[in-house]
């Protein structure tokens, strides 16, 4: 960890800087394709067949000489002898003399003596009485109509999708498409969230005075699993430290160890700071000039685990993981991009920014004049960590540079739009 100036706030980019420097790739495994998706592709993909495979024909009606059709009208058609059926999978590839055709459908290999199709919707019947003889009424509009040249997508030993990329049903379907049956992928990183505070109950329970609703690690999971980790605990503890502690050796021990943990709570100046208390010596506990998000933790335990400390308020939490854990677990993973891309669009209203500290802003996207998006504040109470509420409704984050000291009605602004 970087040192600093005691009493000067850090920069994200110092903070972040100093996280990613920690992080390294997890080793790579061979995942059939029905299981590799949601994960990150270590190594190239290449394709083991070219897309597509043969000459085919892209519409259904007849595999045809150009030189037999090429003069083809509807006052004049080109009359022409079909010789031949070639249904889709069909391994046949009928000769083809002058002024003879065959029947083909879409997908089908080309005739190695045809060189155009003709679509039925071109010829005087259609499908109707199609294996006997075509009346083609339209010329097709050159050599090569409707024929789908083999790899004119992707050839047999090119790459077909790059490393550092997530497998989505896209490309899984382009890794099939290929003949390519396994992929090299990242495993998810394997993350327990601990979620801190003697105040904190069960959704549902009742409430005595003082308590909350326990909100973090419901929250802090369901983004680690959008990042493509996988929680392997799910705990929540009070501040005296024992039940921290237990939860600690479950996640840095044997052969189940954690690749991440994620805290809640305990890491602001308090007196019953228990992460603080607890990770001392292990943890840099440190102040970022961000709002909400200011009081972080970070470091690697004994065990080789990445240990992150987020502020227990749920915003700041959400800013925290978005910030500074994401890029984390992506980069754990191998992806290429650790950031998500940025908008930049016109503010619907004004509100405050805090001095001296980046705002990130939980926004909704007015999209009501699709010419001009424009960014609006969630709430009505802006960026407080404690608006838990308020995240509900967030889209986006707006996210504000340090020395603006207001945004204006028509400011732009940049904008991380919040899609998984």
């Amino acid at each position: 960890m970087s040192g600093h100036a005691p009493g000067r706030l850090r920069s994200v980019e110092e903070h972040l800087a100093d996280i990613l420097a920690a992080v390294s790739p997890l080793p790579a495994v061979e995942a059939a394709l029905d299981h590799a998706v949601g994960r990150t592709l270590v190594e190239p993909a290449v394709a083991t067949v070219a897309i597509p495979v043969f000459d085919n024909s892209a519409m259904d009606g007849f595999a045809v000489r150009f030189e037999d059709v090429r003069d083809a009208a509807p006052g004049a058609p080109a009359e022409l002898t079909v010789v031949g059926d070639l249904p889709a999978g069909s391994p046949d590839d009928p000769p083809l003399a002058p002024g003879e055709a065959v029947r083909i459908m879409t997908g089908s290999p080309v005739p190695t003596a045809a060189d155009t199709i003709v679509p039925f919707e071109d010829t005087a019947d259609g499908l109707a009485d199609s294996l006997r003889r075509v009346r083609v009424e339209r010329a097709p509009h050159g050599r090569g109509a409707h024929v789908r040249r083999a790899a004119a997508d992707v050839d047999a030993g090119q790459m077909v999708l790059p490393a550092g990329v997530a497998i989505g049903p896209l490309q899984l379907g382009a890794a099939a498409a290929a003949g390519i049956p396994t992929l090299r992928v990242s495993p998810a990183p394997r993350v327990v969230v601990v979620s801190t505070g003697s105040e904190l109950v069960a959704p549902g329970r009742p409430l005595g005075r003082g308590q909350i609703p326990e909100s973090n690690s419901a929250l802090l999971a369901a983004l680690v699993t959008a990042a493509g980790g996988r929680v392997v605990v799910r705990a929540t503890v009070d501040d005296d430290g024992a039940d921290f502690r237990r939860v600690l050796a479950e996640a840095t021990t044997g052969d189940h160890r954690a690749d991440v943990l994620i805290t809640s709570g305990g890491v602001s100046a308090g007196a019953y700071e228990v992460v603080k208390n607890e990770l001392a010596g292990a943890l840099h506990f440190t102040r970022v000039a961000m709002q909400p998000g200011k009081p972080q933790g970070f470091g690697v335990l004994p065990s080789g685990t990445l240990a992150f400390g987020l502020p227990g308020n749920p915003v700041s939490a959400a800013v925290s993981f978005e910030t500074f854990v994401r890029p984390a677990l992506l980069a754990l993973q191998g992806r290429r991009e650790l950031h998500r891309p940025r908008l930049r669009l016109p503010a619907a209203e004004g509100w405050r920014t805090p001095a001296g500290r980046r705002q990130y802003l939980p926004a909704a996207i007015d999209r009501s004049d699709p010419a001009a998006w424009r960014v609006r504040p969630a709430t009505a109470g802006g960026s407080g960590s404690h608006l838990a509420g308020g995240l509900g409704l967030a889209e986006a984050y707006a996210v504000i540079p340090a020395e603006v000291a207001e945004v204006s009605p028509g400011d732009i602004v940049d904008v991380l739009l919040l899609e998984g």
